[in-house]
């Protein structure tokens, strides 16, 4: 497999940590958003819509993190990122779709690069956007993990689900944009849990080789 990412990409970060999970091996193909080489024409070449990442497989280029994690669970069940009672799916499911459509979305790059070029946001500006989707999805997030009294260490039960996997990426970037993330007792427990896991270790960020 060949992985094209960027080290601070949420979205790269979190596929790290389910092929991690899921101990499947991957090279990885750096792509500078910093010095834009995902508007390249050799990188258009690759994914049409110019995102990363892009997982290749076989020959078969992938887009869009959350489809190819679908597929990594349909393709390597073993071990799984989702439980197996439909419920508990949508549970699961619930929960990282709140950092995946509620929370990234309106905090990515391109859309921080149109606020500071645009419209002529300066970073305290930028910075206060970013808190404001963050704190409200993370706020939903941490009411229901208290809620959940089976929960363990992790968003559900004692294993990590997608529901981690989109999670701990967001709190790398909370932390970027300098929210408190103590604001969370349930959520900094759960990150703590996981970063005692090394697929979470070699996914970080700074684990990464373009890392700088």
């Amino acid at each position: 497999m060949k992985l094209y990412s960027f080290f601070r990409s949420g979205t790269s970060h979190r596929l790290r940590i389910a092929l991690n999970l899921k101990g499947l091996s991957h090279e990885q193909v750096a792509v500078d958003l910093r010095r834009e080489d995902h508007l390249a024409e050799a990188f258009k070449a690759v994914n049409p819509q110019q995102f990363v990442p892009v997982l290749e497989s076989d020959g078969r280029l992938m887009t869009q993190s959350p489809a190819i994690i679908e597929w990594l669970e349909e393709r390597y069940p073993h071990p799984p990122l989702l439980p197996s009672g439909a419920d508990e799916r949508a549970q699961v499911r619930a929960l990282a779709a709140i950092v995946g459509c509620d929370i990234h979305p309106v905090n990515n790059r391109r859309i921080l690069e149109a606020l500071r070029h645009r419209f002529g946001a300066d970073e305290a500006v930028v910075n206060d956007w970013c808190s404001t989707w963050i704190s409200a999805g993370f706020n939903a997030i941490e009411a229901f993990l208290a809620a959940d009294t089976r929960r363990g260490d992790f968003c559900f039960n004692g294993s990590p689900t997608l529901a981690d996997v989109y999670l701990v990426p967001q709190v790398e970037s909370a932390r970027r944009f300098n929210v408190d993330i103590t604001r969370w007792p349930h959520i900094q427990a759960v990150d703590v849990a996981c970063g005692r896991l090394e697929a979470f270790r070699k996914a970080a960020p700074s684990s990464q080789p373009d890392a700088s």
